[in-house]
């Protein structure tokens, strides 16, 4: 067991906010989506306190505005399980890899599992292909009320969705058909969700209910909520967190009918005295308005939700940590009305969290390497922990110059450097080194990043980081050469600090002990 950093963590995903296609959208027929793109367009569109914590300033995000000044840590995620629905998505935010995608069923189920599914229900199966929610009870709400057979149908998604009117089929009663459901759905039927869908009206004025609920296929392997649940830390689960998860790892669970619910829900738990993790889904942004291609509608509930952030911020006491990010993407203005495989942002803000831009990350488990390493909670998963670059500076330099190294230009040493400077103004300058075949124009990294500053106007410099090695792997210290030194002592006092790369971490040392009886003017 660590010693935990944080008490309390918020986990907020606005379900369905992505951050722009990844390399291999177009194989999951999404070349070109981007969810925030396309909100950005709407004039519905105004989130000055993401764009305080510093939403613009991740990387492809700068048409939503940059902030000089951050408030919050950014980065974006990448996706390394096979799929991109909200199953899925969450689990591996929760540590667990998913290389097979759930099975979906673009065809409709097959006769057996229809057969079967009407044989322990005793009704009869209408529709059975994918469909849209809003439309699919218009086209067979009538024929349902009627008959009292059940309306089954599924999406992209690796779901089978019953709909039924809650005054033909109570909602208990609903409930305990998708059940039966997923007791069926096994093996290589295994969809990731069964969904009830509940609806009220009349013939031509049918509208989907609040009541809607999802019984999940349970995760493969131990997640963060396990893990924490194991060590005594409280979970509590806001909006359909709890259903995602069937209930696992969670100690206390708060449904919700939308968004509303889940921000007053959530604004209550501040001023709870727990221990651990409230994670927090709401919903609407996929549901009501991503899924129905409503960029206007998505654009002002992200809207509200960004008044509603201004307020919670305030509430967070010295030892909470927030993140904000998303599951998928689901671009309201794309071709389709399905999810789309993007990017996902994140923010995270506390008085202990330092507002730093950690780039680009390869999966959404780096999160859950990250909560339960904050919570003190040993957690071993397929995610590498963003908690030092977080909360410690020279941590976070230390990794930007490794980032750094993978743009070195070396192809007659193969030795790759990269440097992080960190200046005066809080600004930090990368740079990487650049051969030439004559070797005089060639470039150290420490002095790309100085010239890089330097251009810019900076002149005041606290910190850099340097880390080197062959083919790019850090085997050892890179110290700077004799005229990089020389190049910080023209700018830098005595006791500017070089932070050098090892492979497990840095060491740090004074200029002047780099450099002792420097030639300076």
């Amino acid at each position: 067991m660590n010693p935990s950093i944080f008490k309390r963590v918020f986990l907020i995903v606005l379900d369905s906010l992505g951050a722009g296609e990844l390399p291999d959208a177009e194989k999951f027929g999404d070349k070109g989506a981007h969810t925030l793109r396309s909100l950005s367009r709407s004039e519905k569109l105004f989130i000055p306190n993401l764009r305080r914590l510093g939403i613009g300033n991740i990387e492809g995000l700068a048409f939503l505005g940059t902030n000089e000044a951050p408030e919050g840590a950014v980065c974006k995620l990448g996706e390394r399980s096979n799929g991109k629905d909200s199953t899925i998505g969450h689990w591996e935010m929760a540590g667990v890899i998913s290389d097979r995608p759930l099975p979906t069923f673009p065809d409709g189920f097959p006769q057996e599992i229809l057969d079967e599914f009407s044989r322990i229900t005793g009704r009869g199966v209408l529709c059975n292909k994918p469909y849209s929610g809003t439309q699919v009870i218009a086209d067979y709400g009538e024929e349902h009320m009627r008959t009292g057979d059940l309306i089954v149908y599924t999406s992209a998604d690796s779901v089978f969705q019953i709909a039924a009117h809650e005054e033909v089929v109570p909602l208990e009663t609903l409930y305990h058909y998708c059940r039966m459901a997923r007791n069926i759905l096994t093996g290589q039927y295994g969809v990731g969700r069964v969904i009830a869908r509940p609806f009220v009206g009349q013939p031509g004025h049918f509208t989907r209910t609040a009541h809607r609920h999802d019984f999940s296929i349970e995760s493969p392997a131990e997640t963060m909520l396990d893990a924490l649940r194991n060590a005594w830390r409280d979970v509590i689960s806001v909006g359909k967190i709890n259903d995602l998860f069937a209930g696992r790892g969670l100690t206390r669970t708060f449904p919700t009918s939308g968004n509303s619910e889940g921000m007053k829900i959530t604004s209550g738990l501040v001023n709870v005295d727990f221990k651990g993790l409230c994670y927090v889904n709401l919903v609407d942004f996929d549901m009501l308005y991503g899924h129905r291609q409503d960029a206007d509608g998505y654009a002002a509930a992200l809207t509200k939700f960004d008044g509603w952030l201004g307020g919670f911020l305030a509430k967070l006491r010295e030892d909470d940590m927030l993140m904000i990010t998303a599951d998928h993407g689901c671009d309201p203005s794309d071709n389709s009305t399905d999810h789309t495989r993007e990017y996902i942002p994140l923010l995270v803000y506390g008085r202990k969290i330092i507002p730093v831009n950690i780039g680009v990350r390869s999966t959404f488990a780096d999160i859950a390497a990250t909560v339960t390493q904050a919570l003190g909670v040993d957690f071993p998963c397929a995610g590498t922990s963003m908690l030092g670059e977080l909360t410690d500076l020279r941590t976070h330099l230390r990794n930007s110059a490794v980032r750094a190294m993978s743009h070195s230009h070396s192809p007659y040493s193969g030795f790759r450097v990269g440097a992080a400077l960190l200046c005066g103004s809080g600004r930090i300058y990368t740079g990487c080194n650049i051969e030439n075949a004559a070797y005089s124009p060639s470039l150290c990294a420490e002095r790309t990043a100085f010239a890089k500053a330097v251009s810019e106007g900076e002149r005041e410099f606290r910190m850099i980081a340097i880390a080197g090695g062959k083919d790019g792997v850090i085997r050892g210290l890179c110290p700077p050469c004799g005229v990089c030194r020389q190049v910080m002592g023209e700018f830098c006092a005595p006791d500017f600090e070089v932070i050098l790369a090892t492979p497990e971490g840095f060491e740090s040392h004074t200029l002047s002990e780099l450099l002792p009886l420097g030639f300076t003017l």
